[in-house]
């Protein structure tokens, strides 16, 4: 029986995975479950995806891309008159609104890293990925810091259900920036 080509496959498990994540948690995700979801023969995710912590890179990777495209989309950093406490607070609302789902599961994805060695590394790409971003307008302790408090503000709202407050972060992060 010759293969089926199937260029999407990668892409589909991890969405997969993603979505397993998603409604079950990291406990939630093994081959057997992603493959399911993914509708692919069991042996493509391990072709694809030697281990689960391979599969949680990608799907790290993929997830982190959301508050990478807020960043992209508002663009307020290039302009050096623009508040930066304001932009960044601005960031955090447009991320935090409407459906939670993603930013939950980006989270939990970001927060694997603590028992998930594998994880680590591209943890701390996309916080450095922004610290770097944000040294454009300030220095680089500052640029760190500040990513520290974003993440704390974001777990913060994540975890006590509440809605976020965009004058607090604005007031907390001008408080940090020199």
């Amino acid at each position: 029986m010759a293969r089926r080509y199937d260029p999407e496959r990668r892409q589909r498990i991890i969405d997969a995975a993603i979505r397993v994540v998603g409604e079950k948690g990291i406990a939630g995700l093994s081959h057997r479950t992603v493959a399911a979801e993914a509708d692919v023969p069991l042996g493509s995710t391990t072709y694809h995806f030697k281990t689960l912590d391979d599969l949680l890179v990608a799907a790290l990777r993929q997830a982190s891309e959301g508050f990478a495209k807020v960043v992209a989309s508002r663009g307020g950093l290039e302009d050096p008159d623009t508040d930066l406490a304001t932009e960044l607070a601005g960031w955090l609302g447009e991320w935090l609104a409407g459906d939670r789902t993603g930013v939950e599961l980006e989270y939990e994805l970001y927060l694997a890293a603590l028992r998930r060695p594998a994880l680590r590394p591209v943890a701390a790409e996309w916080a450095q990925d922004l610290a770097d971003l944000l040294s454009h307008r300030t220095d680089t302790v500052t640029a760190r810091a500040l990513v520290a408090l974003m993440d704390g503000i974001c777990l913060q709202v994540l975890l006590a259900g509440g809605t976020y407050d965009e004058g607090y972060a604005r007031e907390v992060l001008g408080r940090v920036i020199p």
